[in-house]
């Protein structure tokens, strides 16, 4: 496969945390519209990967390129490519989801109408337009899961990351959040998500 058509590539990334090496000599190449998993024990280095592969820490040595843009040298051109999914919930509570990815929205420089729009359509995808005016505070677990996997594709990212996005979440929730996953991939976004779980690797 040409090098052209893989969304996310790393060789020989490193980063080290003093005297700890979280990332020694890590490598990955994913295809274009693909998901990918990495699958480790907590302490393994991947949230480590994605965060380096995200911008949000700069490695030691090594390459990476997401999207076709150097992480290093492109870091801004590179976030205007990826959506990310951390551990743990960026939604507030006290909003509703409208009013949540209402907010995301704006904070991507999206005006009024756009935001809105761009809102109303992330409901309607994730299931979530019966509940959209109500408190997140009132939502499942699954449910708030699906609205923060929401406000992380306000620009229809290429490429997304996830880091363990299943975790805590009833079977109902996971099943979901994976049918959620195989339609994005479906549709070409190319995903590279993190988990504890072999058969959560299995499904995706």
């Amino acid at each position: 496969m040409d090098s052209t058509e893989f969304a996310i590539r790393a060789t020989g990334l490193q980063k080290r945390y003093g005297g700890v090496a979280a990332l020694d000599g890590f490598d990955l190449a994913v295809p274009a519209g693909t998901v990918c998993g990495l699958l480790g024990p907590n302490g393994a280095g991947k949230t480590t990967a994605v965060r380096v592969l995200a911008t949000l820490l700069r490695y030691d040595g090594g390459r990476a390129e997401v999207a076709g843009f150097d992480v290093a040298r492109q870091a801004a051109q590179v976030r205007q490519q990826i959506g990310l999914l951390g551990q743990h919930a960026a939604v507030d509570d006290i909003l509703s989801g409208r009013q949540n990815l209402i907010l995301f929205g704006r904070l991507y420089h999206l005006d009024g109408a756009a935001a809105r729009r761009r809102a109303d359509e992330l409901l309607a995808q994730f299931g979530l337009a019966d509940t959209g005016t109500k408190p997140v505070g009132q939502y499942s677990g699954g449910m708030r899961r699906r609205l923060d996997l929401a406000a992380s594709l306000i620009l229809a990212p290429r490429v997304l990351f996830l880091d363990e996005p299943t975790t805590g979440l009833d079977p109902r929730g996971r099943n979901e959040m994976w049918g959620t996953i195989r339609a994005l991939v479906a549709g070409g976004t190319t995903v590279l998500l993190t988990t504890q779980y072999l058969d959560e690797a299995d499904q995706l």
